[in-house]
């Protein structure tokens, strides 16, 4: 039973999965019909900045408690206990420089003041979100899945209730007010995630107070893990935080029109890569599943099943991938269409599809890396991912190619970073054997 468990968990989180992303397709169909291009665009402008500084707050601890109660390595309460000390004190920091810096990072790099409230908005969802993917990293961990599928349905059915309820009476006093309150949802949906999560931890756990210290142990194991993961993802969100910056400035410098770059950027975060990134959700359910799974057999020395279950990962994501970018090569327009009610952004979809089966697989590299303790080879390939993908996206930006200067950048990145994470899962395999 327990080498049927990578299967059983995967498969629970695709179904989970499967159903989150149709409440979330439908939610986000509300919400781009009730506040429009414009409002989107402003959001699109503020997500790299989001993205980059939640993930400084969560510190990647998702993956480390995961890895660490998959291993045994310490007790588990001292684990939680210790993330969560750890992970306030981060977001205490992180939650301080944005009340000084987000309206200097509103006005002097996104040129956009109406940003300024969206950013205040976005900070204090971080340390409830940071709390919750504690939780999460737990029950990964224990390769429990049930608990967070049910725990990331109820958020969506929350968020389309409130987004129904509240953003067309929001939009009518303020649409500034309507784009923040999405953030200020997400704080109110993770509060009940983590309600939900708790119902579902052990009944009968006692706690001492040793416990209840900082252990300088688990710590060191938590960092020795979650640093070189967040650093990775820090690189590659910093990346994804100059990247309108970047984009913006130099196709203003072009002589491109402000009108213009928020347009076909709102339209290329909210129609093409929304669309071309429907399958996330299962290539995020075999990596969850994967990294536990990898964890335990390369510190029982099981190389083998270490080996099946990366090639079953691989064979899953790349099934998936290229079935669902030939369904978007040949029906794309229709898919767009019918969910969006616009053709913006399709013709971005039709240059990135043949691609995106590569972007897919991405994820299963990394996860496989992280669990054989290969964290700093994955943040020094994401480095020299980051780093292409921004002197691609800086001379094509300033060769008159307008929007098609991001997405050649996305395509050099993708093909640079798989390539390197290939070579080096070969490797590491060779170097098992």
């Amino acid at each position: 039973m327990k080498n049927n468990t990578f299967i059983k968990s995967t498969i629970i989180l695709i179904i989970g999965g499967i159903i989150t992303k149709v409440l979330g397709f439908i939610i986000r169909i509300i919400w781009t019909r009730i506040v429009g291009t414009e409002i989107i665009s402003l959001y699109s402008l503020v997500m790299p900045t989001y993205s980059l500084l939640l993930t400084i707050a969560s510190l990647a601890l998702p993956t480390a408690i995961s890895k660490l109660i998959a291993e045994e390595k310490s007790n588990n309460i001292k684990i939680i206990w210790t993330s969560t000390i750890l992970i306030l004190s981060i977001n205490f920091i992180v939650v301080l420089i944005m009340l000084f810096s987000a309206k200097s990072i509103a006005i002097n790099l996104l040129h956009e003041e109406r940003c300024y409230y969206l950013l205040l908005a976005m900070t204090a969802t971080f340390p409830i979100i940071s709390i919750s993917s504690i939780i999460k990293g737990y029950f990964y961990g224990k390769q429990k899945m049930i608990p967070t599928v049910i725990a990331n349905i109820i958020e969506q059915l929350i968020r389309g209730l409130l987004i129904w309820l509240f953003v067309p009476i929001l939009m009518e006093k303020s649409e500034i007010l309507a784009a923040s309150s999405l953030f200020i949802f997400s704080f109110i949906e993770e509060l009940v995630s983590i309600f939900v999560s708790f119902l579902f931890l052990p009944k009968k756990i006692k706690i001492n107070k040793s416990n209840l210290i900082i252990d300088k142990t688990t710590l060191k194991n938590i960092l020795n893990i979650s640093i070189p993961t967040v650093s990775s993802r820090i690189i590659g969100n910093i990346g994804y935080f100059f990247e309108p910056i970047i984009l913006k400035n130099l196709l203003l410098l072009s002589g491109y029109t402000n009108e213009y770059i928020l347009i076909e950027y709102g339209a290329y975060n909210a129609y093409t890569i929304t669309i071309l990134t429907v399958p996330s959700f299962f290539i995020i359910a075999i990596s969850s599943s994967l990294i536990p799974e990898i964890s335990k057999h390369y510190l029982n020395k099981k190389y083998l099943l270490l080996k099946r279950r990366l090639k079953e990962g691989i064979l899953f994501s790349l099934i998936i991938g290229i079935s669902y970018s030939l369904l978007l090569i040949f029906y794309g327009s229709k898919i767009l269409y019918a969910i969006y009610k616009t053709s913006m952004g399709l013709n971005y979809i039709n240059v990135l599809a043949p691609i995106f089966p590569l972007f897919y697989i991405e994820s299963i590299l990394i996860s496989f890396l992280q669990a054989i303790n290969k964290a700093k080879t994955t943040m020094i390939i994401t480095t020299i991912g980051i780093i292409i993908k921004l002197i691609v996206l800086t001379i094509a930006s300033l060769v008159h190619v307008g929007m098609y200067s991001l997405i050649i950048s996305e395509i050099i990145n993708i093909l640079v970073v798989v390539s390197l994470n290939i070579y080096h899962v070969n490797k590491s395999i060779k170097n098992l054997s």
